[in-house]
């Protein structure tokens, strides 16, 4: 498939913004773990003949990364999705979109502490103002049923960015593919062992096989897992990081418009200010480092 730099930016925001809609849907229609579990095999379908046709197999079984490989599929798919599509079982789509921008916030506590790279003061305030924008929709919504996912959503987003901070460490000389496929491949041990706690605790694994549910998975699989790791590197290999980011950064955007065209979001002022505050800030946050050359 040939695009240009900038529509596969627009592409991944596209598929980005629409993952809280896709999750809710699957709410009710597919256990979350079995989602994932699913949705990562049609991930390693995805990759299988890029890696096979040019021989990467050697590469996702090496000694030296096989350890961080394994921290990233679990740490950087399998729990993080998992408790995603947890929380939207309680919370709505354009709630999850917004508070997913706490994720760079453990950017800058993470790189700190085991990158040795020190936030700068334009970093920090990016970072109060997406705090500002956090606590802005958890008042909202204190005490609420949406609560308990708003604080499974927070909680967590932790996890994407041990994942990202192992995958700093990983060899530059690795095609991104590989690691896109190792994402997959390597989140399969941590997602058996979830789904057998499942099993022994008589836990059913939900799957109605509507056409709602054969169109989450195969967003989840082919799109999210697949071809959205495809579209991102090809568009910040090719274009100003600092552009991309803007893109990518606004998908919450799409997320509680959508949401509120299915009727899955009432949008309220209290949503409104804490998209303009965290997006706000993520984008201080990126620009900042933009230009420090992180």
């Amino acid at each position: 498939m040939h695009y240009s730099a900038l529509s596969a930016a627009w592409i991944c925001w596209a598929i980005v913004g629409m993952s809280p809609i896709m999750g809710k849907y699957a709410a009710g229609l597919i256990s979350p773990a079995f989602l994932v579990f699913l949705g990562t095999l049609l991930g390693i379908l995805y990759f299988a003949p890029w890696v096979t046709k040019h021989h990467k197999w050697g590469e996702l079984l090496a000694r030296n990364t096989l350890g961080k490989f394994l921290f990233i599929g679990t740490f950087g798919t399998a729990l993080p999705f998992t408790v995603f599509l947890i929380a939207l079982h309680y919370t709505t789509p354009g709630n999850a979109a917004i508070l997913q921008q706490s994720e760079l916030i453990y950017s800058l506590i993470f790189a700190a502490i085991f990158l040795r790279e020190f936030p700068s003061r334009g970093q920090l305030g990016g970072s109060a103002l997406i705090l500002l924008g956090v606590v802005i929709i958890l008042l909202k919504e204190q005490y609420t049923p949406r609560w308990t996912g708003d604080l499974l959503i927070i909680g967590s987003t932790w996890m994407l960015q041990a994942g990202s901070t192992v995958a700093k460490k990983l060899p530059a000389s690795l095609d991104y593919r590989v690691i896109g496929m190792a994402r997959n491949l390597f989140a399969l041990p941590a997602l058996i062992v979830i789904l057998s706690v499942m099993y022994f605790w008589n836990q059913a694994f939900v799957f109605r096989p509507t056409a709602t549910a054969w169109m989450v998975l195969g967003y989840t699989g082919l799109l999210k897992y697949g071809l959205a790791m495809v579209v991102w590197y090809k568009a910040i290999r090719s274009l100003d990081l600092s552009k991309v980011t803007a893109i990518y950064l606004s998908y919450p955007v799409l997320s509680l418009l959508l949401s509120a065209l299915l009727g899955l979001d009432t949008i309220t002022w209290p949503q409104i200010a804490g998209l303009m505050i965290t997006c706000a800030g993520a984008y201080w946050v990126s620009l900042t480092v933009q230009k420090e050359g992180h």
